[in-house]
This record gives structure tokens, sequence and C-alpha cells, in this order.
């Protein structure tokens, strides 16, 4: 949709001087639980005309968090708040690991990510001959040290977009491995191409929870430490978002 800034604003009942500092990402099966536990931070929270997309503040700063789930809805949010100017937006949630080395509560901070998920293409913004776009290589370096100064481990691995995690299979897993990506998730490339196409800054913080080269998913339980790192990951990325982004 060609809209200009003015007509989105319209369409969201926002001003100009309300345009966010920084838009939170979360893809998530768990809408509800994440949404309830996220807007807990903010003051002043309202959902804007569309759904979805909560405005609230963090220490003064505006900022908007929503639940996206795949890539054509992380492309909606970052699209229309690319249109509106917004400098920063950050994907969360959880990942696959591909890396053995990658551990459950590890967090994966990107520097790059495959777009196989296919809306990444559609911004122009990919590499022809690798697929690969870049996240923001300041706001990443911010992640990642604001994590790791909380002790949270942090993986750079090439990261992979995905179109579906039920569309994967043990071979694809192997495949993918030996192409020498080391995580895989649903929407962070598409992330990166929206940011590259309308130039703001974007990364991903993305906690390991899928072992996926030694077959156990989501639906495998986890050790009582495995499920303790998990959380207290999932606790970090949410408060460094909102250090590094709203606070800039």
């Amino acid at each position: 949709m060609d809209l200009s800034r003015d007509e989105w604003l319209d369409a969201l009942g926002m001003d100009a001087k309300d345009i966010p500092k920084a838009v939170i990402m979360e893809g998530s099966w768990w809408r509800a639980q994440r949404t309830e536990w996220r807007l807990s931070y903010l003051d002043d929270v309202r959902e804007l005309a569309f759904p979805d997309m909560f405005y609230g503040y963090w220490q003064g700063s505006p900022v908007v968090y929503s639940c996206v789930y795949g890539a054509p809805r992380a492309a909606e949010l970052a699209h229309l708040f690319g249109v509106l100017g917004t400098p920063r937006m950050v994907m969360i949630g959880t990942c696959g690991a591909l890396d053995p080395s990658l551990a459950t509560g590890d967090v994966v901070v990107p520097s790059w990510a495959v777009a196989r998920e296919g809306v990444a293409h559609l911004y122009e913004a990919v590499d022809d001959a690798t697929g690969t776009i870049p996240s923001d290589p300041g706001l990443t370096a911010l992640g990642r040290a604001a994590l790791e100064s909380r002790g949270v481990r942090t993986a750079d691995s090439l990261h992979l977009t995905w179109s579906s995690i039920f569309a994967q299979s043990g071979a694809m897993v192997e495949e993918w491995r030996e192409a020498g990506y080391g995580s895989v998730d649903m929407e962070a490339a598409t992330l990166f191409a929206v940011a590259n196409h309308f130039r703001f800054a974007a990364t991903a913080l993305l906690v390991v929870w899928d072992q996926l080269t030694a077959d156990r998913s989501f639906l495998d339980p986890l050790t009582s430490k495995e499920q303790t790192l998990l959380n207290a990951a999932n606790t970090a990325v949410f408060e460094v978002v909102l250090e590094v982004t709203a606070d800039l």
C-alpha cells in the first residue's frame, strides 16, 4: 500500500509528535501471555487503531510493542512505522539452533541474515548472490554488549530466516547446517530488508530454544536448568531492547 506518512498517521489516530522512538516485535505463538508480560514494563499503554499494536512509554520514551508471527506480519509493522520515520526496530523471540555449540538460553544477535522466507526480496534489499541482508552494526553491537554485561551468552551466527517451522525436514536441517547457517527463525531477515529499504536501524535478539541438529523441537521438554536459562534470556532480551532503543 503506497500510503503517505500523513495517511498512516490519520489511520492510526496519531499525531506526528507521537511517532515512537522504537518498535519492538516479538515472534511468538503465545501472543496473549507475551503481550501482557511485555506491556507490564510500559506506562500509559494504549492499543492503536490497528489491532495488536500497543503504544506506551518506557522512562518517558514512546515505544510500540507488537507480537507478530511470520514474515508477512513482520513486514507490515516494519513498513508502516518505516514510512512514519521510527528510527529503530528490534525483533525478539526465539530461534532454532543449527550450530551444535549453541545452547538453550543463548541469544543469537546476527550481523547478517539469509532471506528464505519469501518476503524480503520484495524490498530489493537482498544480495542476489548470497541472499544476505545486514542488521544495523551499531544497534547490533549495543544489544550484544548489553546482554553480555548481564551474563547472557551471545552468538553472531550466520542466521537463516525461513517461511515455516512445519515446512522443514530433517534433511533440510542438515543441508542448512552444512551450508554454515547457525540458527533459524521466521522474521529477522524480513525486518532487516524493510529497514534497509526505509533506512532505519534494525537488529534481532533471538533466544535459542530448539536444538534442531539434535532433533529437539519446542515440543520436547527442557531440563529445569534449561528452562531457567530460557526464561532468564527471554526476560533479558526485552529489558535490553528497552535500554538500547528507547534511551538512545
